[in-house]
């Protein structure tokens, strides 16, 4: 694992993080074939201190993915596979009589649960009653456990990432918006090509199991997320969060004409916090200390498409949120490049 301090120059710092990441996909790409939009994503979402949300249907590694993410990072892994007789205090702990052999006297005690672990996989987290779901989120949200009136800390780095089956939905709790809003990420997993699906069967089916080294630990991985809070953001990217979230809202004097069609509820001001920090996480990955409205524009997909609620207008068009979502950073994009060129014009006169 590469211990060494991270650079004070700019430049330098931001090589120093895409190295690491850099290592750390290497190390994951070990176990898993392709799915680099999906590893990339992981990483952000990672960075940024978020967590995130895997949908895909059943056999395409989102398990292996989470675990091997956990082995490369040296952070203690915890899964939880969500049912509909799962109870909070199956998820956090709960207080247990506990009587000392040698004085015979009894008191409570709290044993924790699978919560308490650095990467915790959520396992198709919309089969569990909304009490337990609520149980994981105040946990993802506060990073804390309160139990007989007492606090207890959950361990730094803490992340939640849960999955979800697309199919299958009878005997489900879908989570509510308000729930879905507490990921940073929403990450579509997608088939994987001929090719990927020829070489995963050559590596899952013969005698060579694939190791996975260690190459970040815990420390080391904060001082990276400090890292991603220093990076600088214009005037101009942050504006350019502040309106791909606004313009999203049905409500809201921007809102284009397709918004208030199909659109029943947008984004808040939490994804342009999202879209802002995963954006200077992508940044660094890509080697440099700024960021730009394409980095904005590279992560608005994953960040908006759990937030923007479709109506039944939408519905019975076929359209989806992630297509609301496109057309969306169309329709602003070409408004900021209308914009700029009236500016441009201005100056010129």
């Amino acid at each position: 694992m590469n211990s060494d301090p991270i650079p004070a120059d700019d430049a330098a710092a931001a090589r120093f993080f895409a190295e690491a990441f850099g290592s750390l996909k290497q190390q994951v790409g070990r176990a898993i074939v392709g799915q680099e939009a999906v590893l990339e994503e992981l990483m952000l979402a990672v960075a940024a201190r978020g967590h995130a949300i895997l949908v895909g249907v059943p056999g395409l590694a989102k398990t292996l993915m989470v675990s091997s993410f956990a082995r490369a990072l040296e952070l203690d892994f915890r899964r939880i596979q969500f049912t509909p007789d799962l109870m909070p205090a199956d998820i956090t702990g709960a207080e247990v009589l506990h009587s000392d052999p040698a004085s015979g006297e009894r008191s409570f005690r709290f044993s924790r649960g699978p919560i308490f672990g650095n990467i915790v996989l959520a396992d198709e987290i919309n089969r569990t009653p909304p009490k337990t779901q609520a149980a994981l989120l105040e946990a993802m949200q506060e990073r804390q456990v309160t139990a007989g009136g007492q606090r207890y800390p959950l361990p730094e780095p803490f992340f939640v990432l849960a999955t979800q089956n697309p199919i299958e939905q009878e005997g489900t709790f879908p989570l509510p918006e308000a729930a879905l809003d507490r990921f940073l990420f929403l990450i579509r997993v997608e088939y994987p090509d001929a090719a990927e699906e020829t070489e995963i069967l050559r590596r899952t089916t013969g005698a060579t199991e694939q190791t996975i080294e260690p190459v970040l630990d815990g420390e080391q991985l904060m001082r990276l997320q400090q890292l991603v809070r220093a990076v600088p953001a214009a005037d101009s990217v942050l504006d350019y969060a502040v309106a791909l979230a606004r313009a999203s809202r049905p409500d809201d004097p921007t809102a284009p004409g397709f918004i208030q069609q199909w659109v029943t509820w947008g984004a808040g001001p939490r994804a342009s916090q999202n879209m802002v920090l995963a954006a200077k996480a992508r940044a660094l990955l890509h080697g440099r200390f700024h960021v730009s409205a394409g980095d904005v524009r590279a992560v608005a997909p994953s960040v908006l498409r759990h937030r923007v609620l479709t109506n039944f207008a939408a519905e019975a068009e076929g359209i989806q949120p992630d297509d609301v979502v496109a057309r969306l950073l169309e329709t602003v994009e070409a408004n900021r490049s209308a914009l700029d060129g009236e500016r441009a014009a201005g100056i010129g006169s």
